[in-house]
């Protein structure tokens, strides 16, 4: 079984964590969707990331497919999406808003990366940011309804909490620094939390600026 991606990819990353949660052994192809394009597409033809090669050649692609597929080998007990039910509504709630953060972090990030300083759209920056933080205040509310529960979900780690907290990361680390502040101090608790944990530590790369 063969990973693609870099892990400073938020979609990437929780992949890895996932399959050394289920201490499933992988090979990681630590390529770049800019210097290894080419390479990629050899496995998937949009030369996109997280791209699963799994023993008989089978490529999976997207996240959301390769986590559905590694919960189909957990198992019911061990699956990190809930089965049904509240808990799943809210699980497929909470990424949706993590996603979304992640899609208008990554659009801030683009700007400032292939655009020379004075073409930035600042307006489009703008809109981009209050997007990004209008999900992040949402999960800040539902992190808040929690308590001090461990986690977003019930009482063990789920998808949510997964995604949550590498995109959190990333975004602390690539977008906006006061992140890293307490500026969510619910949310950033629990990704500190995770981020404790030796599958994330195991996984953890200091992000580096998109390369064309």
């Amino acid at each position: 079984m063969m990973l693609i991606g870099m892990y400073d990819s938020p979609f990437v990353r929780p992949v890895a964590i996932n399959l050394n949660l289920l201490k499933i052994p992988f090979e990681h192809a630590d390529w770049s969707v800019g210097k290894d394009f080419d390479q990629i597409r050899k496995y998937n033809p949009l030369g996109r990331v997280p791209t699963l090669v799994l023993d008989d050649g089978e490529a999976l692609m997207e996240a959301s497919a390769i986590l559905d597929y590694l919960d189909e080998q957990a198992g019911a007990d061990r699956a990190l999406l809930p089965a049904l039910g509240p808990d799943r509504r809210t699980a497929l709630r909470i990424i949706a808003l993590i996603n979304g953060a992640a899609e208008k972090g990554r659009d801030q990030i683009y700007e400032r990366a292939f655009r020379p300083q004075e073409k930035w759209h600042q307006p489009w920056i703008d809109r981009c940011s209050q997007q990004m933080h209008g999900a992040l205040g949402e999960l800040e509310r539902i992190a808040k309804g929690k308590g001090d529960g461990q986690w977003l979900i019930g009482s063990r780690m789920t998808r949510a909490d997964l995604m949550v907290t590498c995109i959190y990361t990333l975004l602390s680390d690539a977008v906006d620094t006061k992140l890293k502040e307490g500026l969510y101090p619910r949310l950033h608790a629990r990704v500190r939390r995770c981020e404790s944990l030796p599958e994330f530590k195991a996984t953890y790369v200091p992000w580096s600026a998109p390369q064309g």
